[in-house]
């Protein structure tokens, strides 16, 4: 007699996969588009605080 619970089960319900912490939070797949444009939003920051603080310097001389 075989014993039970060994091989019982094995293959019901499919292969777990792993899912990312992204994927839990409902984010979807970023693409290189994505990248592009996250890049492109960074630079427009850099470039407005830098004028945010060359304003006040100029100001100081006057």
């Amino acid at each position: 007699m075989a014993k039970k619970g060994r091989n019982g089960l094995l293959g019901v319900g499919g292969q777990r996969n792993n899912v990312s912490r992204r994927r839990l939070r409902g984010e979807t797949a970023r693409t290189s588009g994505d990248r592009n444009d996250a890049a492109a939003a960074k630079r427009e920051l850099l470039e407005k605080m830098r004028e945010r603080n060359e304003r006040p310097a100029a100001e100081n001389e006057k």
